[in-house]
């Protein structure tokens, strides 16, 4: 009988050849971008093509494992009630440098399309104060973004190491 409450409550095994990792952090900050993408509706065509973009260039996957990460994410987050379970992730595997550039892909995705909403910029605020960038950082990034969009400039080079987010 214990046993069987261990098995009830225990997280979820990864899949046998997820190619994510066992810890789950790309999948914790695709389905956060996940999430970003979809926040405003009016912009989420744009966004779904960036999230794409971004999700391939930052973990240097090819179109059809990325394509299969944001299906993971988007249906992580459809099963999530709210953002702890991939912050918490995120605040505990990612050192200051890797939690910075999840809030730079965050704005990366947001400043397609259009100017910015309020409700995009709520949304990287609270993921940024709940994985530990402050906020003077998360708005010195969002001008670093927003002025890489105005330019036209690509925001991202792919990693060296796609561990390292």
């Amino acid at each position: 009988m214990l046993a069987l409450l261990k098995a009830f409550f225990a997280p979820p095994a990864p899949g046998p050849d997820d190619g994510f990792g066992d810890d789950g952090l790309r999948l914790a900050a695709a389905a956060l971008l996940v999430r970003v993408a979809a926040v405003e509706s009016a912009k989420l065509a744009n966004k779904r093509a960036n999230l794409h973009a971004v999700i391939k260039r930052r973990f240097r996957l090819d179109d059809t494992t990325a394509a299969r990460l944001i299906e993971q994410a988007t249906e992580a987050d459809r099963r999530a009630v709210d953002l702890y379970n991939f912050t918490s992730r995120i605040a505990r595997s990612l050192d200051d440098e890797g939690r910075r550039r999840i809030i730079e892909m965050m704005w990366e995705i947001v400043h397609v399309g259009g100017p910015v909403g309020d409700v995009e910029q709520n949304f990287v605020w609270r993921a940024a104060d709940l994985i530990g960038v402050p906020a003077r950082e998360r708005i010195a990034l969002r001008r670093r973004i927003a002025a890489r969009a105005a330019r036209g400039e690509p925001a991202f080079a792919p990693l060296s190491s796609p561990a390292a987010i």
